[in-house]
């Protein structure tokens, strides 16, 4: 079976990446120019401009007096480059295969494409038209309208595009049988070969493919150069590339060149707000979540701040990413005004929850990472977790993992009922009762349960009286009274060769005159007497 290769196809990037990140100047007359003067020639227009008079090539002057309340924004790298990454999640999210296809300079400067691999896609979208109907209405959903072509290489898919851009149905799948008869009245302009190249074929009377391919190859080949042997093989439908990649990275980023700089946070809070939409849609087209945020600050004078925001949990939920972002800003405010914002994120599959047919539900993933997040952001990156047993002597210290809600238990099944006792045969006589006492044993009662020693974090300060070395009299938040009972020292020290981590305690059992059953312990580093325990 030969392969399918579909292509989707943006004729007027520049245009569609300034619309993505500015919608509501989509109905409003707008240009995109190459620069700030007033010479810079137009290189992308809105439909609105384009039927107000402004064309292409234009400078910036002559656009404004064909239509005096058009909109000019100088053409920004930093959307252009998260619009094609954007095309390439696109792909991704129908197809485990695609390449976004390399800028050109020529004819069709301001065009983007992205192929992808198109075999045996009739199984899940039942034809061809339904697969490339479903590329075009993501693209769109993304603010990137375009073509589709379905052809049996690369080059003739992407031929089948800019064929649909002339016109008709935004959708074209090419039979492999009929490519052929496709390519040969095309004209050799939809290549789009260099200068040089087009110059001779005019000028020897060649614009078609049809009139192409009529020439021997070794003719073209001593008199155009080899460019023409490629040009030759594209004709013919041949692709010279090799297979469709699998891409595996998952980082994505969104960024933006801002008209001026931002000093405030309250202004800065609708740029993110754009950003991280931006950044959750592409990465819920992949099926993945947004683990850590990397906010990248240009800042005026040419200084850059970099900043990695932890998360407590994978989650999409914008709310929760610009409160994070947001609280991250307010604590350590940037140095200068801001004149460009990057946010990157490497993505992570989205938590899910297997449910079992017989235990009862556990908590929404989603919800559980939604609140491990927002605790984060008001406590501390890395402040919220599960407490775990930290692998050392120190009876303060302890670590922090990452929180998982425990498993389910299956309920208990309810107790079955009692049989009813048989009555006895009326012939057997029922025994007397006895008044001798009973000589089985009495039932053993149960053992007292051990008191359990609940942690004081952080420990409470304490006042002690000692007499012949042992506490005498405690007053604390925690207990207050005369000692009536005490148990102890025990001596634990460690870490003595660390100046920052080295500790030395000594603990006594105490039990005060107002009932209460603590653990009391004097820190050598510190001098100070502390309570770190009740017991219950």
């Amino acid at each position: 079976m030969s392969p399918r290769i579909a292509c989707l196809l943006v004729p007027d990037l520049p245009l569609r990446a300034e619309l993505r990140a500015y919608p509501e100047s989509t109905s409003a007359p707008l240009a995109v120019a190459s620069g700030p003067g007033a010479q810079a020639d137009i290189i992308a227009a809105s439909p609105a401009a384009r039927s107000a008079g402004v064309r292409i090539a234009h400078s910036i002057a002559q656009a404004r007096a064909a239509c005096p309340n058009l909109q000019v924004r100088i053409a920004s790298p930093a959307l252009e480059q998260a619009a094609r990454a954007t095309l390439m999640d696109i792909a991704l999210s129908l197809s485990p295969r695609a390449e976004i296809s390399p800028r050109t300079s020529g004819l069709f400067f301001a065009e983007a494409s992205v192929f992808l691999d198109a075999s045996g896609i009739e199984g899940l979208f039942h034809s061809e038209t339904g697969f490339a109907s479903a590329l075009l209405a993501r693209a769109e959903k993304q603010g990137l309208p375009g073509v589709v072509g379905i052809a049996s290489s690369r080059c003739v898919a992407l031929l089948v595009a800019r064929q649909r851009m002339r016109g008709g149905s935004p959708i074209h799948c090419l039979l492999p049988q009929e490519e052929r008869a496709f390519l040969a009245p095309l004209s050799l302009d939809l290549f789009d070969p260099d200068d040089a190249l087009a110059q001779a074929l005019t000028r020897l009377g060649i614009h078609t493919v049809r009139d192409l391919l009529r020439l021997p190859r070794r003719g073209l080949a001593q008199r155009l150069g080899p460019g023409a042997l490629a040009l030759v093989a594209r004709a013919r439908g041949e692709d010279p590339g090799s297979a469709l990649p699998e891409p595996t990275p998952t980082r994505i980023q969104e960024s933006i060149d801002l008209e001026a700089p931002i000093d405030h946070l309250e202004p800065l809070g609708f740029v993110l707000r754009g950003l991280l939409s931006r950044l959750s849609e592409r990465l819920a087209l992949r099926g993945l979540a947004c683990d850590a945020l990397e906010l990248q600050l240009g800042l005026e004078g040419g200084a850059r701040d970099a900043r990695r925001i932890g998360l407590a949990a994978p989650t999409l939920d914008l709310r929760v990413l610009l409160r994070i972002v947001t609280l991250a800003l307010a604590e350590q405010p940037p140095r200068a005004p801001i004149e460009y914002v990057a946010l990157g994120s490497q993505g992570v599959p989205a938590p899910s929850d297997q449910l079992d047919l017989f235990l009862p539900r556990g908590p929404d993933p989603a919800a559980l990472g939604r609140t491990l997040s927002e605790l984060e952001s008001l406590c501390g990156e890395g402040r919220v977790g599960s407490p775990e047993v930290a692998d050392h002597h120190n009876p303060l210290g302890f670590g922090l993992g990452p929180f998982t809600p425990p498993p389910a238990t299956p309920r208990p099944a309810p107790p079955l009922p009692a049989p009813a006792p048989s009555p006895a045969p009326s012939s057997t006589p029922s025994p007397a009762p006895s008044s001798a006492p009973s000589s089985a044993p009495s039932p053993t009662p149960p053992p007292a349960p051990s008191p359990a020693l609940r942690a004081l974090r952080p420990p409470s300060r304490a006042e002690v009286r000692l007499i012949g070395g042992k506490p005498a009299f405690v007053r604390s938040a925690a207990a207050r009274g005369d000692v009536v009972m005490v148990a102890g020292p025990w001596r634990t020290t460690g870490y003595w060769w660390s100046e920052d981590e080295r500790f030395a305690f000594d603990h006594f059992d105490i039990q005060t005159s107002d009932g209460t059953v603590a653990r009391l312990c004097f820190d050598w580093m510190k001098r100070s007497w502390l309570i770190d325990g009740i017991y219950d």
